[in-house]
């Protein structure tokens, strides 16, 4: 590397310190100022600072890798995550989730179930939900950091005592970013993770827009058409994927067969299917949901999860497109003709244009946005995880009554113990990788049915809520169990058929299963009770099956009306994958050089701008706080 990059570096890392460091005097307030920031913090830094959590290195690699070899169609494989959540954030769940005024995704369940025995059971599966999967995401940032560092940087930093290795390179690269993060989110918290957040996406823009430019002036039109096919720029398929690549570049069309996303017409409608129910269950209990509980009001909570959106996908999607297009005219050819290159990991396509194929000062700043992509991403773990432990376990169960300095020590012993037990599972990551792909996997599946049912339907109670979330839990997990062992399964078995289904393919049946146990649950046990429904649907009301507790709101009120808007709420959360959609693909065809696409997908986007700005903003404006 030259002195300029690791001089970028270097300044980086310090500013970060600083700012956080500097801005941390304003958390000693109580929880809410150090979860929340004492719901003070405008929303387009909110929106600034959780596009910058989304903005990871790793989900960055594997989108330079599937753009590469899909083209333009990529953009749906994101629908598998799914990544318009954050259209249903903005359209209405924003709204909902902010008019509770609680601190965290678990605390927010008791104001739906009570707090009685099922109420705790819901509450207490969410926090363990939320503190778990924090932990498992650690111990991938540990694991993941330390490779990518040392792909990129030049020295080799082993810490040996005599003959003993004690930490490998990518070990202490690690640490030292895992310590050097921790620092600044565990002093400051929320208001130091905004702030440091809103420094690194500004560094991540400009990393992005100076490679996108480097690549528009550096790489001709004829180049890229060399390479690139029809097929690969359109977004249209049927129910089969066509020949992506010409018959120079057959290894790449044999990696597509191979890859389970053949049948794409299938796995679209499925990824769809899937979208829609985790999209409208909310977001899971983790730095996502703080951001909307940190906004100063109703309005700004909504306001914030459309910022997200605005300010995430073209920037990132500059960045993406630019590493693609030099690894399809520098790397495709090598690639094409090395089938270890090509049966490998897709995602090495990032690092490997890094190293090789960006010019000094440019490169020193586009790892300085991918360093701040991994901490801003790794600080809101940080932050929003430990709430979990103080103010739902500790403060609720344990120590109810104590002074606010008192909770911010049990905060910052959290972090470190949050962070310390992710790094010490990152120090055995070969042996709890499938651990922690069980986190992540059976764990989500399972949150979706009883997290969609609790907002649209009235007689859902904490027991449904808890085996819902339990059932899903099972046969997600016995789902990974099949996965991971499908080598060893006969060939035209029953297992081996049914451990050879790609994931997507099964979520009906995890979602079916989590439903079961979600009604079992429910009428097997007595309802919540009316009440606790009554100040639960009077303070966020939401749309569906509340016609019972909509009745009795009205026999007190007669003013009182029900939400009417399911129809309106769908029509723009349709319109606005459409408007998100615009914002991937515009970038992606303004750097191949299609510019009639381009120029479609710019008429679309302004279009969708703004209709949502009649069907959205104002209908926005007019809620109370």
């Amino acid at each position: 590397m030259d002195v300029i990059d690791i001089s970028i570096i270097v300044v980086y890392v310090l500013l970060t310190l600083f700012i956080g460091i500097w801005v941390s005097k304003k958390a000693s307030n109580g929880l809410e100022s150090y979860f929340l920031g004492g719901n003070n913090i405008k929303w387009y830094y909110l929106g600034l600072s959780n596009g910058s959590g989304m903005f990871d290195v790793s989900g960055t690699a594997w989108m330079v890798g599937i753009l590469f070899l899909y083209g333009a169609k990529s953009f749906m494989f994101m629908w598998l995550w799914p990544v318009w959540n954050q259209v249903f954030l903005m359209m209405f769940l924003a709204v909902w989730i902010r008019r509770s005024n609680i601190m965290t995704g678990s605390e927010w369940i008791l104001t739906r179930f009570g707090d009685g025995r099922s109420g705790r059971a819901s509450h207490s599966i969410v926090a363990i939900f939320a503190v778990v999967s924090a932990v498992g995401f650690i111990a991938y940032f540990f694991e993941g950091t330390g490779k990518f560092l040392t792909i990129i940087l030049p020295w080799d930093i082993p810490l040996e005592i005599g003959n003993v290795l004690l930490l490998t390179s990518e070990q202490s690269y690690a640490l030292i970013i895992i310590f050097l993060t921790t620092i600044y989110t565990v002093k400051g918290g929320m208001f130091s993770v905004v702030a440091t957040e809103v420094l690194q996406y500004i560094i991540m823009v400009i990393a992005g827009i100076l490679v996108a430019g480097y690549t528009f002036f550096a790489i001709s039109d004829v180049e890229i058409n060399m390479v690139i096919s029809d097929e690969w720029r359109t977004i249209f398929f049927g129910g089969e994927l066509e020949t992506h690549w010409n018959t120079k570049f057959q290894a790449f069309n044999d990696l597509i067969d191979t890859e389970g996303y053949k049948m794409f017409g299938a796995f679209i409608g499925m990824s769809l299917f899937k979208g829609f129910f985790a999209s409208i269950a909310g977001p899971v209990p983790s730095y996502d949901f703080q951001r909307i509980l940190s906004t100063r009001t109703v309005k700004e909570a909504a306001y914030m999860s459309g910022f997200t959106n605005l300010v995430l996908y073209i920037p990132r999607y500059l960045l993406v497109t630019g590493i693609v297009v030099i690894a399809l005219v520098v790397l495709a050819p090598e690639m094409s003709t090395n089938p270890g290159l090509v049966g490998g990991d897709l995602e090495v396509i990032l690092p490997k244009v890094i190293n090789h194929h960006i010019p000094v000062g440019v490169k020193g700043l586009l790892l300085a946005g991918l360093l701040a992509a991994f901490m801003s991403t790794f600080s809101a773990f940080v932050n929003s995880s430990p709430a979990y432990i103080v103010n739902d376990i500790y403060k609720k169960y344990f120590k109810p009554k104590a002074s606010n300095k008192h909770y911010i020590k049990a905060s910052h012993i959290a972090s470190f113990f949050v962070v310390g037990l992710g790094v010490c599972m990152g120090f055995f990551a070969d042996s709890i990788n499938s651990l922690t792909l069980w986190i992540s996997s059976a764990l989500y599946g399972g949150y979706v049915a009883s997290n969609f049912l609790k907002w649209v339907w009235w007689r859902f109670n904490g027991w449904g809520y808890f085996w819902g979330m339990v059932a899903g839990l099972l046969i997600a997990s016995l789902q990974f169990i099949l996965d991971q062992n499908k080598a060893n399964f006969l060939e035209g078995t029953f297992l081996y058929d049914l451990s050879h289904i790609h994931a997507i393919y099964l979520f009906p049946l995890i979602f079916g299963f989590s439903l079961l146990g979600s009604f079992l649950g429910t009428y097997l046990s007595k309802p919540t009770a009316a009440e606790v429904l009554k100040s639960f649907y009077k303070d966020v009301k939401p749309w569906g099956w509340w016609k019972p507790i909509q009745m009795q709101l009205k026999n007190e009120d007669p003013s009182f009306e029900k939400n009417n808007d399911f129809w309106l709420d769908m029509t723009n959360c349709a319109i606005g994958i459409v408007w998100q959609s615009s914002m991937i693909l515009l970038p992606i065809y303004f750097i191949i050089r299609d510019y009639p696409k381009a120029i479609l997908t710019l008429v679309v986007f302004l279009t969708t701008s703004l209709i949502l700005k009649y069907t959205w903003l104002d209908k926005l404006k007019k809620i109370p706080n």
